[in-house]
Formats: structure tokens, sequence, C-alpha cells
């Protein structure tokens, strides 16, 4: 099965984040492949957003959200977890989607764990890389929306905002 082109990519990342859960991340490093369901996902709208990283502007961090959509986003927080983000939207305009389940795992720094992605990660681009894609088989599962977690530093109206993504069946 192919992967996603990048027009799917293009559009922003509210859109991108209901569409994802259902396709699976790819990965194929070394001897080692894997194919993981995306069961959870939490939208960042640019600039604006105040819970975006790029809210704060451009930084030598935040450089990979000003990619073309397509591209992943990965950093380290905590001092012990990679965060998995696809960013999405056209150059220059800030916005990703963050992977906060895929298969088994639940919560970005699992996913990320499980998955076996690093730092390494950070910039590759989903539509050419031959160690990691995204691949739609068109399953359309029904979503729970709700707001993000963790962002309570943005204020309202951001933490409000429903853009956090579930499978129904998924929830608890």
């Amino acid at each position: 099965m192919p992967g996603v082109d990048r027009s799917f990519f293009l559009s922003d990342a509210v859109t991108v984040a209901q569409l994802l859960p259902g396709m699976h991340i790819v990965t194929a490093t070394g001897e080692k492949t894997g194919r993981f369901m995306i069961t959870e996902t939490e939208a960042y709208l640019g600039d604006d957003d105040r819970a975006c990283h790029a809210s704060r502007g451009r930084t030598r961090r935040t450089e990979p959200m000003y990619l073309e959509g397509g591209h992943l986003y990965i950093y380290f927080v905590y001092g012990m977890h990679w965060m998995m983000n696809v960013v999405t939207g056209p150059a220059d305009n800030p916005q990703a989607v963050l992977i906060r389940g895929a298969g088994p795992f639940s919560g970005p720094g699992r996913v990320t764990r499980g998955v076996g992605i690093d730092g390494s990660f950070n910039r590759e681009d989903l539509t050419t890389s031959s160690k990691i894609w995204i691949e739609d088989g068109g399953l359309r599962p029904e979503l729970i929306a709700g707001p993000r977690v963790g962002i309570n530093y943005a204020g309202e109206p951001w933490v409000s905002k429903p853009w956090r993504f579930i499978i129904k069946e998924k929830t608890r």
C-alpha cells in the first residue's frame, strides 16, 4: 500500500488530525519494521494558537514546523520523551499534529518509544522517506473530539478547543 502523498498534508492541522486516526504509521529501520494504527491525535494550529510551539516564534527547535506539510517535527521533553508531530499546511505556516496514540501505545512518549522514534527522525519527509511513512487503508473510524492535554499555560480559548481526536472504541 503506498504512502499518503503531499497533498494530504497540505490541509490545516485540525483537518489532518481528524483524518489520521485509522491510518497507519509504517517504519522500516534496519531489519526492524513496524505498522501501527494511529488511534489519537492533537492539532496545533500555528502562530496564533497559544498552545502551539510556533506561537513563541521561529527558533532552531521549531524550524521543522515551518517546512511544507508532510515532514516530521520531533522534539524532546522532560529530559526523557520524544514527541512525534506531523507538520501540516504550506511552508512557512507552522502547524502540526501530535501523535498521541498508535497501535497498542497510548500517550505520545509511549508512542515514540514503542514505534522506535527518536531525534534522528526530525525533519524526515513522510512522502519520500524509506524509513517512515503513513499509509491510508481507507478506514474512517468514528472519533470523539475533546480538549487537548497539558496545555493549561495557553489559557482560553486554547485550553478548551476540541482539537484532540480519539477513535471511539479506544476510549476508556
